[in-house]
């Protein structure tokens, strides 16, 4: 896949056990400058049953949330339809299919990312991560799940922190949220 490379941020969502944790750094990057560093960019949707984080172009990102938004409430909460939805009209929409971001969407069941080009992906294992530093903090991720025993949101948690270390498009001012 071709995806567009994001030099932006990194979000971490976990579903496991029927708890559902999504973190995001908090840095805002313009080129190569910190522009601020305490940015939230995931949030609570649905009456706080869906969790939804975002990574790339800050206006795009809340352009497609507040779509998204819209089509769970045209599904009435049905996460893998509102998702596919969502995936549909930015793969074909003239305004949408322009904006480059990534989501991640999840509930206590289920997790997917989107992406512009269409895909809806839903990891096997339940672990999402999107941004700059998404292979770091889904590394570490899988890591803690595979030994460790720590509670889903200090995985999160830890992960970003060890994303934070590594990438320069993330920062270590977090915000977590847990259904």
């Amino acid at each position: 896949m071709n995806y567009p490379e994001i030099h932006s941020t990194t979000v971490l969502g976990i579903v496991r056990d029927g708890v559902a944790v999504i973190g995001g750094d908090g840095q805002v990057t313009l080129g190569n400058t910190v522009v601020k560093r305490s940015t939230v960019k995931v949030r609570k949707l649905a009456n706080n049953t869906v969790l939804a984080g975002f990574a790339g172009g800050a206006a795009d990102a809340f352009a497609l949330l507040e779509h998204f938004e819209g089509k769970l409430e045209e599904t009435r909460g049905n996460l893998p339809r509102a998702a596919l939805s969502l995936a549909r009209d930015w793969r074909t929409d003239k305004f949408l299919r322009r904006l480059e971001a990534f989501l991640i969407v999840m509930d206590k069941q289920q997790g997917f990312i989107l992406s512009g080009t269409g895909d809806v992906i839903q990891p096997e294992d339940g672990v999402m991560a999107i941004g700059s530093g998404a292979s770091y903090a889904l590394a570490a991720a899988k890591a803690y799940l595979d030994g460790s025993g720590l509670p889903v949101r200090e995985i999160v948690e830890r992960s970003l922190r060890i994303a934070s270390d590594i990438c320069i498009y993330t920062n270590a001012t977090l915000t977590i949220e847990e259904l």
